[in-house]
């Protein structure tokens, strides 16, 4: 089965973002990572399910919280996860993250 490396990049907007709403109710936090988690089972399954945002970069939009997992599938079937993209924040972000 292929895997869903982070950036570390996105592993600490992930952790921040997590925080956050641990902060604003608690366990918030957590349905958030549970959404993501059962997202990138979902796109490791199916890499190409996402729309490309840019090049070979795919965005697969969370239906509860705001925010985008931007990917890009690699070569051996593993998914690279390259930012959890708040949909308010820093627009058009994923030209920073090629």
């Amino acid at each position: 089965m292929s895997r869903a490396i982070f950036h570390r990049l996105a592993e600490r907007e992930l952790r921040e973002a997590v925080d956050y709403y641990d902060e604003r109710s608690p366990g918030l936090g957590g349905e958030l990572l549970t959404e993501i988690r059962q997202a990138t089972l979902l796109l490791s399954r199916h890499p190409k399910l996402a729309p490309r945002t840019h090049g070979r970069l795919r965005g697969f939009i969370l239906p509860r919280f705001p925010y985008t997992i931007l990917y890009r599938p690699l070569a051996n079937g593993d998914l690279r996860i390259l930012a959890i993209a708040h949909h308010k924040r820093r627009p058009k972000y994923w030209i920073d993250r090629r």
